[in-house]
């Protein structure tokens, strides 16, 4: 879209030199003519309607000047446009006013946005756009001629073509009705190509040549055969299955049976770009034909998920599953890795997720431009327009610490949402507008013309080789059965589904046409079926053994190694994690000072790094220390850490300070930790987008790669994993006992109750509690490896062990400075271990048996309880033990500690209301480690919706109150 613009100076007659040096100048030039000296302004070229495009935009200086000489000697030699803006300037127009819009291929240029005419319903009763009104510039007929000041005469007319078509191959002019018809093959047909939104030249030209060049949708014999074996294979896969169990849910392909086909071809011209891994995820419609036609996963695994009598190792539908599998690539004949990543039916929560293991496949085998590992999305076309965490993950495809370096998107555009039509169901004109946020070229076509849906499928491909941007290919088609095989859809759709019943398949209509056109035979095409028909019923065969059901064949991300040290299993045991003091020191000094010279920081954080320096002298650490410390010994031990989260450099609390910005020279930075030792694994810490859901499945996809890694998010506030949930509920806590998923993501959320109000409060700790597998009535065997045994059966935790599991840490906030929560030296030097509870070590050890009152808490309140107790003198008379580890439970050493005071009650503290926090979960577990021999006792506030309150007095008066009770040793005698 561009216009040709010219000052309020005339144009007077000027020597073609002079004509020329006007074009594309950005200062005005000064000529001296007959009359006297006069300055001209420039032409230049601005933006304007898309119906301008193909007639001014890059049309050359020689052009210009050639048009203009030739109008100077007769106005009629150049077209009617040109002779309307030359008369305009020399009449001494105003800037802007000299220009209108030209005609003849102007009126072609519209049809550049013929997707809104295209034909891509294959059952010709939906607008793909959801408007049936044909935009006025957009020439349908020849009654449109009329917009544009034209009529049936000027069809004839040749106009020359400038150099932003494509059209015209080798003919440099053409006439108009040959240029209309041309665009109407490119961009009306059975594909409609969006992509006049991007703001940049190059790609919008690349996209023109690949659609407008006549002859490029040509395809080779061998082509078409392979289309049509493909087309067979993944038809009649679903036709199996229908005839097998007509009575089981498998949410089958048909209606969109060309997917296999299309992403088979996005595969193929990937690896022969040099792509050698992809990573895709995919909502369930399909799957199983994905798996079976496009990974390769032998079929008798398949058809075994649909025997209920097979004690399957998953624990989850068969469509709802993931796969792995290396394999030649037949076309390229070349390796090729392909993973499916399990996925609930929460439809895009897997698309960070997918994102973050193709960047951690990236970063560790040093791809950084994405040439060698790629992503392949697969959406439905109501989930994509509707849900959230699609922009969320757009939005994270250009950040230099989260992109993949393009990905390739596919949209099953079933044209309705399980019962909801598109009308109902979204806003913009497409579901796929939201790609528009990034600039993605999306091309639509019509899922019933394979030939169309290869091609596009090709462009994508070679997109995201060239420009390694996304890109979207919107598969318009329809759903044959329903939502699922069991769902009646004429309840709600009558119309659509009388014409989705008389509606041909479409590899009965492609085999038809490959067959008149000779490029096979009926025969061959029946050997073809009959040849598929018998795999899948040799493997039916295969699949009434038993044996072969094993969960490894659904694994997704596996681990090659980590499992086993020389051919044998792991010992279950848990090393110490304590570091020599020389290693403490050197961390510290890395820590406590910026090795990189002539490098300003600001003069805060000069005094937080003496602070940090006067720790380690006085070998302590506080939180912040602590941290640097813990990275950087495993830094050092080549484990590669990434942190990300909103604001994680600095750290919300302004504590960490991993990154240092030079205080005058722009991006300029250091990243003190990685400059511990030459032979470190690297330091990833980035800040985030301002995004949860997309941010945390993104790490925890980053963390599927490899367990010789720690990848940590971190929530800005506890409480902001809410918006996250998804991703916590349906992957972290019961990835493994659904997929057999084995993944250390580490979640930091800070959590206290310090008088900040409502938000920013509370992690909601007891929800992550809730959702631990543990039984509380139960007392486990106690034996030698109880605590590593313990880990190893939860659903979530992580230390230094053969296996990894999610950890869930409620990190401090006030904590972070307060004078008492600091470590020694001496807690940190090898054959230290981290405590899972942390025991009364004051005076009341000293005679157990007069502690009166033994109280469990954990966090925050213990500084709050030991304060109130030094102050009550009560350091003989009550004992405080903190419970370190929540979960799995540390029902030995809470059973020591309440033995060793046993003539005290027990009581559970906790600054959270009751109906929050702790409570509920240590509650029955402290009674089943007692034997139920006595009550435990609850201080802390009371019941409440919110999780804290906005007046600050509330909260004081809170506190004094639950202190109070916690202290009071006849508080519960009226209770007993």
């Amino acid at each position: 879209m561009h216009r040709l613009r010219t000052c309020a100076a005339r144009l007077r007659p000027l020597t073609a030199s002079q004509a020329a040096q006007t074009v594309g100048q950005q200062r005005p030039i000064t000529v001296a003519s007959p009359g006297g000296t006069r300055t001209f302004q420039p032409i230049r070229c601005y933006s304007a309607p898309v119906a301008s495009e193909p007639f001014l935009n890059g049309t050359s200086s020689n052009y210009v000047e050639e048009m203009y000489y030739a109008w100077l000697e007769n106005p009629k030699s150049v077209h009617k446009s040109w002779d309307v803006f030359f008369r305009n300037a020399n009449a001494g127009a105003p800037p802007g006013a000299a220009y209108q819009s030209p005609l003849g291929l102007s009126a072609a240029s519209g049809l550049i946005r013929g997707h809104h005419v295209a034909q891509l319903d294959p059952l010709g009763i939906m607008d793909a756009d959801l408007d049936s009104c044909v935009p006025t510039d957009i020439i349908t007929s020849s009654d449109k001629l009329g917009f544009y000041g034209l009529d049936e005469t000027d069809l004839d007319k040749v106009f020359r073509l400038p150099t932003t078509t494509f059209i015209g191959g080798s003919e440099s002019a053409l006439p108009l009705k040959e240029i209309i018809r041309r665009l109407e093959m490119a961009y009306c047909q059975h594909i409609g190509v969006e992509f006049m939104f991007i703001n940049d030249l190059e790609q919008c030209q690349w996209i023109r040549q690949k659609f407008e060049t006549p002859g490029v949708m040509q395809f080779t014999l061998e082509e078409k055969r392979t289309l049509l074996a493909r087309m067979v294979r993944s038809t009649r896969f679903e036709e199996f299955l229908q005839k097998k169990w007509s009575a089981e849910k498998r949410f089958g392909l048909e209606g969109c049976e060309s997917l296999i086909p299309a992403l088979k071809t996005i595969i193929d011209k990937s690896s022969e770009n040099g792509v050698e891994n992809v990573i895709m995820g995919m909502p369930h419609r399909g799957r199983l034909n994905v798996l079976a036609n496009v990974i390769r996963k032998e079929l008798e695994q398949i058809f075994c998920q649909f025997d209920s009598k097979l004690e399957a190792g998953s624990g989850d539908v068969k469509y709802h599953l993931g796969m792995y599998h290396r394999r030649i690539n037949r076309v390229t004949d070349r390796n090729i890795t392909l993973s499916l990543v399990a996925n609930p039916s929460h439809l895009e929560a897997v698309d960070p997720v997918v994102q973050g293991k193709t960047k951690a496949e990236q970063f560790y085998c040093g791809d950084n431009d994405g040439n060698r590992v790629m992503s392949i999305l697969l959406h439905g076309d109501a989930a994509f327009a509707g849900q959230g965490i699609v922009y969320e993950t757009f939005h994270l495809s250009d950040l230099p610490s989260y992109t993949t370096h393009g990905t390739v998107h596919v949209v099953v555009n079933n044209q309705i949402g399980f019962t909801t039509d598109p009308r109902m169901a979204r806003s913009s004109p497409y579901p796929t507008d939201v790609a528009r946020v990034v600039n993605a070229p999306i091309f639509h076509v019509n899922a019933d013309d394979p030939e169309a849906v290869i091609y596009v499928c090709k462009v994508a491909a070679e997109w995201r080789a060239t420009f390694h941007k996304d890109v979207v290919v919107d598969l318009v088609c329809y759903r044959r059965m329903g939502h699922n095989e069991m769902d009646e859809p004429m309840f709600t759709q009558p119309l659509m589904y009388k014409q989705i019943k008389k509606q041909k398949p479409v590899l009965q209509k492609y085999a038809e046409k490959l067959i008149a056109e000779g490029a096979v035979s009926r025969q061959e095409y029946e050997e073809e079926i009959a040849k598929y028909d018998k795999i899948c019923e040799e493997a039916y065969a295969r699949s009434k053994d038993e044996k072969i059901l094993h969960i490894k064949h659904w694994l997704d991300s596996p681990w090659p190694g980590f499992f086993t040290l020389d051919g044998q299993p792991k010992s279950m045991s848990c090393p110490s994690t304590g570091l020599t003091e020389e290693n403490l020191n050197h961390i510290g000094q890395i820590a406590s000072t910026v090795p990189v010279e002539d490098f300003t920081i600001h003069g805060g954080l000069s005094r937080i790094l003496k602070g940090r320096a006067e720790m380690i002298r006085n070998r302590t650490v506080d939180w912040a220390l602590g941290e640097y410390m813990a990275f950087g010994s495993l830094l050092k031990e080549g484990i590669h850490i990434r942190l990300s989260g909103q604001d994680v450099e600095r750290g919300t609390f302004s504590h960490r300070h991993h990154v240092l910005h030079d205080q005058n020279v722009d991006k300029r930075i250091c990243i003190p930790m990685n400059h511990l030792s030459p032979d470190q694994a690297p330091y990833t810490v980035c800040n985030s987008s301002l995004s949860e859901y997309g941010v945390l499945g993104f790490e925890l996809g980053f963390a599927m790669a490899s367990p010789n890694a720690l990848i940590l998010w971190e929530a800005q506030f506890g409480d902001f994993h809410n918006t996250a949930q998804c991703i916590i509920d349906q992957f972290i806590c019961p990835g493994q006992a659904k997929w057999v998923r084995q993944n250390g993501i580490v979640l930091l959320l800070p959590h206290g109750m310090e008088g900040m109000g409502p938000e920013h409060s509370s992690a909601r700790p007891e929800r992550f509690l809730q959702m631990c597998n543990d039984d509380p009535d139960v007392m486990p065997n106690i034996t030698e490896d109880f605590a590593v045994r313990q880990l190893y059966d939860c659903n979530w935790i992580v230390i230094l062990l053969p296996f990894r599991k999610p950890l869930i840490i409620f990190t401090p906030k006030s904590l972070l400075r307060h004078p008492e929560a600091r470590a020694s030296f001496d807690e940190m030097l090898p054959g230290t271990h981290f405590q899972r509870l942390i025991p009364e070590g004051g005076s009341a050890v000293e005679r157990p048996e007069e502690v009166k009152r033994l109280i469990f808490c954990t966090g925050k309140v213990y500084y709050e309880l030991t304060k109130e107790r030094k102050n009550r003198g009560m350091e003989g008379s009550v004992a405080i033990a903190r419970i370190e580890q929540l979960s799995p439970f540390p029902f030995d050493q809470v059973k020591a500690e309440s033995e060793r005071f046993s003539n005290a009650d027990l009581v559970w503290c906790q600054e959270e209301h009751k109906n929050q926090g702790y409570y509920d979960y240590v509650k029955p577990r402290i009674r089943t480690t007692i034997q139920r021999a006595k009550p435990v006792w609850y201080a802390g506030r009371e019941p409440a919706a919110a999780p804290a309150t906005g007046n600050k007095n509330t909260h004081l008066m809170e506190l004094r109150r639950f202190l109070d009770t916690a202290f009071d040793l006849d508080a519960f005698k009226d209770q007993e």
